[in-house]
């Protein structure tokens, strides 16, 4: 008897988390028959404590390095993946969907693609760690627990934010930041996603109506930009969520949602 091989769902994390902290979306979407794998950025060394070690080995990665990365992992697979990101991940998904290297995407409070005009002071406050030295633009840029807890835990008990804090976070290259800051005022931003592809595989996008890093208004702001293409694009959004949302206590309630959206969009 023929067995069909597993669908590779490729996961990809944002700035100031390490790779790792896919693991227990790895392990679930296993036992649920699909092949994932959750490799790191460009630069990113295997566990958190070695990319602390060495944030000089992520630095100066930008946009499209981070992009041209993942398209070489999924060349080495035999079929077209699901990808999974959140944050920087969650952009980095969507140029991946709408350059057709994917098969379907969800992107998690993913940052802002270029379009997006209205960024909450949230937003630019979480930014504002890198981009208030012009310097870190070619740096690794490190949060402090306080800045953790605001970009990241604001909606979790401090206990648990500070131990998600100690557990996941890692030195990130400050560039993809700035490259976003700059997007609607360059022409050929890496931060530019085809969003009229209108052959492109489905995509979800999810918001937390908590998040400080990437507001709701900022998710339902990509979704509108998607408006002249006819390819399926779903949002939804869980009004009690941070940007911790994928490591957090909750995690599994996300990891749910986008597993019950693939079972009823990707064939």
């Amino acid at each position: 008897m023929m067995t069909t091989p597993s669908r590779p769902v490729v996961f990809i994390h944002g700035l100031w988390l390490h790779a790792s902290s896919w693991t227990p979306w790895t392990e679930l979407f296993q036992a649920e028959g699909y092949a994932p794998l959750a490799p790191g950025w460009p630069g990113a060394s295997d566990t958190v404590e070695e990319t602390r070690s060495h944030p000089e080995q992520v630095a100066g990665k930008g946009i499209d390095d981070v992009v041209e990365h993942y398209v070489r992992v999924i060349g080495g697979l035999d079929t077209a993946p699901i990808v999974i990101g959140h944050s920087f991940g969650g952009l980095i998904a969507q140029r991946l969907l709408g350059q057709d290297v994917a098969a379907a995407a969800v992107a998690i409070d993913p940052a802002p693609v270029k379009g997006v005009i209205y960024l909450p002071p949230s937003a630019l406050r979480v930014a504002s760690v890198a981009l208030r030295n012009p310097a870190n633009r070619n740096k690794a840029v490190a949060l402090t627990p306080d800045q953790f807890r605001y970009g990241f835990g604001n909606a979790l008990p401090a206990q648990e934010s500070a131990e998600l804090y100690e557990r996941w976070t890692v030195p990130s290259p400050g560039k993809p930041l700035f490259e976003a800051a700059a997007a609607n005022l360059v022409p050929r931003s890496p931060a530019k996603v085809n969003t009229g592809n209108k052959t492109r595989g489905p995509l979800l996008l999810i918001a937390g109506g908590h998040d400080h890093t990437v507001p709701a208004a900022i998710v339902r702001s990509t979704r509108k930009l998607y408006h002249k293409s006819p390819a399926v694009t779903d949002l939804r959004e869980f009004n009690d969520r941070g940007h911790s949302l994928t490591i957090d206590h909750g995690w599994r309630e996300i990891a749910d949602e986008a597993l019950s959206w693939l079972a009823q969009r990707v064939t």
